[in-house]
């Protein structure tokens, strides 16, 4: 907590009279041990872990303070279809998906609908539990959605090798299988992996300080040296620069600089507006929501081996005050993480989730809310490498130094969740989730508008709706959804 002392001089070089200014007006040559404490100044690494874990983050050299980052690195494992299929009497026909994935599933592939049955093998009789499986014999070229035939569909007779494609309806689930190419077959077209790129600014960020010669001279138990004023002002260029990395604006302008013409200025977007997933979670939290939180991080589609949570103090508090006594099998230790830090381990049976205090979310006024990431998966974009410089201040008997560095940080991968327990308004997801426990459905406006992760069975929503699962209405119409 800032008690807004008197201690730094905004924008002052470090001499003696300015510094005899900040302790009350003391004499500039008597500077006494007992009326400075040395660990003000001392510089400490927890203050900053967002900015730590980008020093430890993979590092991109770029040529170019604009770069497209490409967030999703794995390939999609799910599609979902987007109109019914009337079957029946067709051997083929284009399986309706949405614009973005028809392009996915290339010729020869395989897919299997596990909500759908197939049919034993004279192809007669559905068979319950065993899936539909088509396959892509090219693409439609009106529709551009890819043309399927039943694998195992209904036949008029045994001996036929055509199948009748059933009935799909509207939101069938979609499961991407391997190709099958014929006997003689050795070219196939290339996967299509075209990610959506994301377009980041990187932000140039600078730190200077003015120490006079007369300053620099002087012996007298001075308890600040300029060792010490350095470190006090790269504690205070870390922790401002930590705050960017987390709620930063992305901007780009022009200010006219004397001798130099017009020149830009880049402004980074903080991570905070880069989460794809977010969890509306206001409630005190059980053990349930946060099995199903380590659930949704840990058995998406980008499927992470470590998962860091950086929670502010409010919610800190209530994970640390969750009743575990009925859950034996949940388990909170105290371990060293590969980062250095001390960190509160909570062991669950989908993965381990290392929980540490982020200062800069309660400065922010995110006290309440975190970030599940997974520590892997973060990519430093540098466009100039850190670098100091010393320079005599023309006409002045004094040293100007500093350090200089132009980056960014960036999510990759879609694991990554924000925990919000502050607003209760979606600000940046594509997609958001709220813990429900009721049997009843969710109604209001907000039902059109979140998805809902049930923690418990729930057939006001469907008879299908069971615990564990998330569903979202689309159209008017609830559908279960994948984690991730």
């Amino acid at each position: 907590m800032s008690e807004k002392l008197n201690t730094q001089l905004p924008g002052q070089p470090a001499t003696v009279s300015s510094a005899a200014n900040a302790t009350g007006g003391l004499d500039a040559g008597n500077f006494i041990d007992t009326a400075i404490d040395d660990e003000l100044f001392r510089f400490n690494s927890d203050d900053t872990p967002l900015m730590q874990l980008m020093l430890k983050a993979k590092r991109v050299k770029v040529d170019s303070p604009e770069v497209d980052h490409y967030m999703i690195d794995e390939p999609v494992a799910e599609l979902t279809t987007t109109e019914d299929l009337d079957g029946g009497t067709r051997t083929q026909a284009p399986l309706p998906l949405d614009a973005r994935d028809q392009n996915v599933p290339r010729a020869n592939t395989t897919l299997l609908l596990p909500d759908i049955d197939g049919y034993d093998a004279a192809g007669e009789r559905a068979t319950p539990g065993k899936p539909l499986m088509l396959f892509v014999t090219g693409h439609d070229t009106v529709t551009n959605n890819p043309v399927v035939r039943a694998v195992n569909g209904e036949k008029e007779n045994p001996s036929d090798e055509d199948c009748y494609l059933p009935y799909i309806p509207k939101g069938t689930r979609v499961v991407i299988l391997a190709n099958s190419l014929y006997e003689t077959q050795k070219e196939i077209d290339p996967d299509l992996v075209v990610p959506q790129a994301t377009r980041i600014y990187l932000q140039k960020r600078g730190m200077n300080q003015v120490v006079s010669d007369y300053f620099d001279s002087q012996r007298k138990r001075i308890p600040f040296s300029k060792a010490v004023i350095a470190e006090q002002a790269i504690a205070n260029f870390k922790v401002r620069g930590n705050r960017t990395l987390w709620a930063g604006r992305q901007g780009k302008f022009q200010v006219s600089v004397p001798k130099m013409g017009l020149q830009h200025i880049y402004t980074t977007e903080g991570i905070r507006w880069q989460f794809r997933r977010e969890i509306q979670h206001t409630a005190p939290w059980t053990v349930e929501a946060i099995i199903g939180m380590a659930k949704m991080f840990f058995t998406g589609e980008d499927a992470p081996k470590t998962a860091l949570l950086l929670a502010g103090k409010n919610l800190l508090e209530q994970l640390q005050t969750v009743d575990y006594s009925n859950h034996p099998e949940i388990q909170l230790t105290t371990r060293t993480n590969s980062v250095g830090w001390v960190v509160t381990s909570l062991h669950t049976v989908f993965g381990n989730i290392d929980i540490k205090r982020e200062p800069t979310l309660d400065r922010i006024g995110w006290g309440n809310s975190g970030a599940l990431i997974g520590e892997d998966r973060l990519v430093h974009y540098v466009y100039s490498a850190e670098h100091s410089f010393s320079d005599r201040v023309e006409g002045e008997e004094a040293t100007r130094s500093g350090i200089l560095i132009w980056d960014a940080l960036a999510l990759k991968g879609s694991c990554h969740i924000w925990i919000d327990g502050e607003t209760g308004r979606n600000v940046t997801s594509d997609e958001r989730i709220l813990f429900w426990d009721s049997e009843d459905a969710p109604a209001g406006s907000e039902a059109d508008t979140n998805g809902y992760y049930l923690l418990r069975n729930c057939p006001g929503i469907s008879e299908d709706a069971m615990a564990g699962q998330i569903w979202r209405k689309t159209g008017g119409k609830w559908g279960k959804v994948q984690l991730g």
